[in-house]
């Protein structure tokens, strides 16, 4: 039986193992098996690799996109400037990494990007943020990464955020886990008054469909667009890389 699985903390409301499984029944692939793998300190990783010898590939998400970096063999899957790992294959003993969320962020904003995008608000600092500024700039979008407090990649606080922020921003990306499920009241707090028609409003998380964020946008005339088909893309580009 072929194992694959989902690490990270918590995985209660998981895309991949329903994406997975629902695909393996699809294609009769009856020898394949996915399971999530939650634990909260990366220090657990090993123990996973040593007692389920038949893992052939992980899909990884919050909090272990960046720690688990440290643990991989071979990151040439994985570019240079983007500090992220959210695929790992393994094959005779070793884990090689790779990044496709900048792969299916990309194939599902492109077809929405109009002439007046150009410059982005990514919206939150942790392990997904790094794939999502990687595919801005390979699209040619300018942005800044905002955040509760300046650390890390971020250039401006929330409070900062103005009407002129807002109005030169006319693509602002959610990559924090405000508005999933179940804490479907709370998102981002940022100036929505300032929000047009001429904004992309895009939120990573894919439940409920429509978040509080897209909503606000949605209400103020904005395109949007949630993260359920970048899911779908990346979730395939795993597959072809576990079985390439």
């Amino acid at each position: 039986m072929r194992l694959f699985g989902l690490i990270g903390y918590p995985l209660t409301h998981s895309f991949s193992k329903k994406y997975f499984t629902e695909k393996f029944e699809r294609e009769g692939l009856t020898d394949c098996r996915f399971e999530n793998f939650s634990f909260e300190s990366i220090d657990d990783f090993f123990t996973l690799i040593k007692s389920n010898p038949a893992l052939e590939g992980i899909a990884v998400t919050i909090p272990h996109k960046r720690s688990v970096l440290h643990f991989l063999d071979d990151v040439t899957g994985i570019p240079e400037d983007l500090p992220a790992c959210n695929c790992i294959r393994i094959m005779d003993g070793k884990l090689y990494g790779y990044n496709t969320d900048y792969i299916g962020f990309e194939k599902s904003i492109i077809s929405l990007l109009q002439p007046q995008h150009q410059h982005a608000l990514v919206l939150g600092n942790g392990g997904a943020t790094a794939a999502i500024a990687f595919a801005l700039r390979r699209l040619g979008i300018s942005y800044e990464v905002v955040s509760r407090k300046l650390h890390g990649n971020s250039s401006k606080t929330y409070k900062e955020l103005n009407k002129v922020i807002i109005e030169r921003s006319n693509v602002i990306i959610n990559t924090t886990p405000l508005g999933m499920y179940p804490e479907i009241d709370t998102c981002p707090d940022i100036p929505y008054q300032f929000i047009s028609a001429q904004h992309l409003l895009y939120d990573l998380t894919y439940n409920p469909v429509k978040t509080l964020f897209l909503q606000k946008g949605e209400e103020r005339g904005a395109a949007i667009k949630n993260g359920e088909e970048m899911l779908v893309l990346q979730a395939e580009e795993n597959w072809r890389i576990w079985n390439s």
